[in-house]
């Protein structure tokens, strides 16, 4: 039967092989993201944000608990170490612990004297410093958040440099901002704005401030959804999970098509032995589908465990 999909540009066949299935790879979550890959132990390790618990996909197709008590935490990146930055949106927060899940340590809380919103998405940098964005969503009365007042008067985009412990505001003009993920060189930064389904591109500068920000391109369409999780694969081509499904960009930000998923998509991630294995977190259940082209497919974070 194949994909289902809707093409905008025949550039679309040449990243995508519609004639294969998506796969569903394990179901019966609640509502889960965060996937990031391990290339190490060849280990998927993704939050389930409603039961605040972290499985582990391994190489055998088994998934496993690997942490309970999450205090619904949202998005997942490795840092150089191999340790894993965690969003939490119940205590407001980025934390960390070990690939095994122990040494949970916050490391950021507070922006001055105002509790953070609900860090959602993160990145790490080469440079170890962790980008992350801080939407209220996590302050919702929800299945994903906390109902409770918010501190701060703006929704932002904030870095985090664990060798000096600086908390850095670097844009706070978002509605919700929601992923985010660095150009191949990381001379780049993408990030999307939920409620105003575009995507904005800042310039990294060198001591690892932001300009520019302007829109770099926008996702359309039905369906369950709004611009959540996003991935760049080796070619720069963006993956946005959004309305639908994951709608896919190349990187001059001609918009090329959308793979439809049936349940609504919050996050994604490359994996597999050759990293051409785009996995989907998708409410109830974890998603695959295979790329074509380039063998330096990998996830935003750059990072193998």
């Amino acid at each position: 039967m194949g994909l289902t999909y809707q093409a905008f540009d025949k550039r679309f066949f040449d990243i995508v092989d519609v004639n294969q299935e998506l796969e569903t790879v394990r179901s019966g979550f609640t509502f889960i993201e965060g996937p990031i890959w391990n290339g190490k132990t060849g280990c998927l390790t993704f939050n389930d944000i409603p039961e605040s618990r972290t499985y582990r996909l391994h190489p055998d197709g088994s998934v496993t608990l690997l942490r309970e008590n999450t205090h619904k935490a949202n998005g997942n990146a490795y840092d150089r170490e191999g340790n894993i930055i965690v969003c939490e949106h119940v205590r407001s927060c980025i934390s960390r612990t070990d690939d095994q899940g122990n040494g949970l340590t916050v490391l950021a809380a507070h922006y001055g004297d105002k509790e953070l919103n609900s860090p959602n998405d993160v990145v790490v940098k080469s440079d170890g410093v962790i980008y992350f964005t801080d939407p209220r969503f996590g302050r919702n009365a929800s299945r994903v958040g906390l109902g409770r007042p918010q501190d701060l008067d703006f929704q932002g985009l904030f870095s985090f440099n664990p060798a000096d412990g600086r908390l850095r505001l670097l844009a706070d003009d978002f509605e919700n901002p929601n992923g985010l993920c660095f150009s191949k060189d990381e001379s780049w930064l993408f990030v999307n704005d939920s409620p105003r389904k575009h995507i904005r591109r800042f310039r990294v500068e060198p001591d690892g401030s932001l300009s520019g920000g302007a829109v770099w391109a926008e996702t359309t369409g039905e369906g369950p959804g709004l611009p959540d999780g996003m991935k760049l694969d080796g070619d720069e081509n963006v993956y946005c999970c959004a309305q639908g499904g994951i709608h896919i960009f190349n990187r001059n930000a001609d918009y090329l098509g959308i793979v439809r998923v049936p349940e609504q998509t919050g996050n994604c991630a490359f994996g597999g032995p050759g990293m051409d294995t785009l996995y989907l977190a998708a409410s109830t259940t974890l998603y695959s589908f295979k790329i074509k082209g380039s063998a330096d497919r990998r996830q935003e974070e750059r990072t193998n465990g």
